[in-house]
């Protein structure tokens, strides 16, 4: 055994680390892209060996998804895809309408013109796109952009832990409104977008709680939404 066996520099923790990562990157992929469902049971005898790696990474990879609201670690049952009834998602709305406006107070001084062409171009690919999968890829490239700017660490991951936990539901809520409601998310999304280019935080702000909170009103009218049982 050398004499570097062991410690965080060494490498066969370095090897692990990277081992996790790439397991935590495939896995998050999954669940957010849908391949993977809320209340879905992850075995890790089986994602190791999807992933032809040993447990050690594994387990750092849940932990990792964990810390990010994606799973669930249960003591004597293992690791679940996080999962939210009407109440715990209309909740979790509810604190984005004021922790979001926050970070994009933040944000918005520091966001530089390349942001703003940025900001342009995403929402000029989601008017001409159709597909709900590319939308929601689109959709938080764009608002997480917007946050950017942001230098306050815990309350990004506050902002990136409650996009992680409410997908799913964004998801099944985009594929059952169509296109009939996206006109209203287009226009949303410009009004938004022209008030970080002029700089306007109040009216960023303002543009940004109606979104969120629009989305919170529409999918409280639709429970069933969030009554898939557990895979």
């Amino acid at each position: 055994m050398t004499a570097t066996d062991g410690k965080p520099g060494s490498p066969e923790n370095r090897g692990s680390s990277v081992a996790s990562q790439r397991i935590s990157d495939s896995l998050r992929e999954d669940i957010l892209a849908g391949r993977v469902l809320p209340g879905q049971r992850i075995r890790q005898e089986e994602l190791a060996q999807r992933m032809n790696a040993s447990r050690l990474p594994v387990r750092e990879a849940l932990r990792i998804l964990e810390s990010e609201g994606l799973l669930e670690l249960k003591a004597n049952s293992g690791a679940w895809v996080s999962k939210l009834d009407l109440d715990e998602c209309d909740f979790i709305y509810r604190v984005r309408e004021r922790i979001e406006p926050l970070a994009l107070e933040e944000s918005v001084p520091r966001l530089t013109s390349e942001d703003h062409q940025r900001l342009t171009e995403i929402q000029a690919e989601i008017e001409r796109n159709d597909d709900v999968d590319r939308f929601l890829v689109l959709d938080r490239e764009l608002h997480l952009l917007t946050y950017s700017g942001c230098r306050t660490a815990e309350l990004i991951g506050m902002v990136t832990r409650y996009w992680n936990t409410t997908q799913h539901y964004r998801r099944a809520f985009a594929r059952l409104a169509g296109r009939d409601r996206k006109w209203i998310i287009d226009a949303e999304h410009r009004l938004l977008i022209d008030a970080i280019i002029n700089r306007d935080i109040v009216e960023a702000e303002r543009c940004l709680v109606g979104h969120i909170r629009r989305t919170r009103v529409e999918l409280a009218k639709h429970p069933e939404l969030f009554d898939q049982p557990p895979q």
